[in-house]
């Protein structure tokens, strides 16, 4: 799928996963712990897509996420496509054809997605709220241009990078800073097996099962028969699944708050009636 297309799955699994736990389990988040884990269960669903380079010198091609930051994301993404490139040539078995790119390779994988939920929670733990603001920025920044890829096409790299450092500063103004927060690494890790989800109903699958050998090939593309596969960009995704799950987050998020604005609101009428 397309970049977008993730972004928008990621904050519906994320916004759907909340409300579900609000409701069937009475597990409350904040509003700020919400979004939160929606920008980052959004940028995590974005992720594994900078496999896919473009040319870093003139500031084009490349996958969404590697257009986040300008030049600077899209040279993260050639370094990241070169190494699931050597990670591909250096497990590759007899029958697993050589390739020349790493794109839907090693960040495509389940074991890639575990790797950056730990990360990403050991990074939060032991360097604290500051290293939580730097995740968040970086994850804020590609949220945004998943989200809202039209607006960041026109606006480019330095509106979002400033749109995102003002989230980063918003958050250290309102995070509590005596906590842990191994739920920003499950959110990413959340992000990045939706795109995974993803990837496989379109026709090109994910090596999903890697690193089990089957039959000679370690890196065996997983998906849906090509006759009900998605095609990527077309109206099934660009339409029907972007409904979908715009709908799904819309609905969450009125689900998750409706209530309490109810409750709030019959308190204040209460209060008001019982004025002399």
């Amino acid at each position: 799928m397309m970049g977008p297309s993730h972004a928008l799955s990621g904050a519906a699994v994320w916004l759907a996963g909340s409300w579900a736990l609000d409701a069937f389990a009475g597990y409350e988040q904040s509003p700020l712990a919400i979004a939160i884990g929606t920008i980052m269960c959004a940028g995590g669903a974005l992720l594994p897509d900078l496999d896919l380079s473009g040319k870093v010198t003139r500031n084009q091609g490349g996958a969404t996420v590697a257009r986040t930051f300008g030049v600077f994301s899209l040279f993260v993404a050639e370094v990241v496509e070169k190494i699931s490139l050597g990670v591909y040539t250096a497990t590759k078995l007899s029958k697993d054809p050589r390739r020349n790119n790493g794109h839907r390779t090693f960040t495509h994988t389940l074991p890639f997605a575990a790797l950056i939920g730990w990360g990403t929670t050991s990074l939060a733990t032991a360097y604290g709220k500051w290293a939580v603001v730097g995740i968040i920025f970086f994850m804020a920044g590609l949220a945004l241009r998943g989200l809202f890829d039209e607006w960041a096409e026109r606006a480019g790299w330095v509106i979002i990078t400033i749109s995102s450092a003002a989230i980063a500063w918003f958050t250290a103004a309102n995070l509590p800073g005596d906590r842990g927060y191994p739920m920003l690494g499950f959110s990413v890790a959340v992000g990045c097996v939706v795109h995974l989800l993803g990837d496989m109903i379109t026709r090109a699958g994910v090596p999903i099962l890697w690193p089990i050998p089957i039959n000679r090939r370690m890196w065996r593309m997983i998906g849906i028969p090509n006759s009900i596969a998605v095609v990527v960009g077309g109206k099934t995704e660009t339409v029907v699944l972007r409904t979908v799950f715009t709908v799904i987050s819309f609905v969450s998020v009125a689900g998750l708050f409706a209530p309490h604005l109810l409750h709030q609101f019959n308190l204040d009428v209460w209060a008001s009636d019982d004025t002399p």
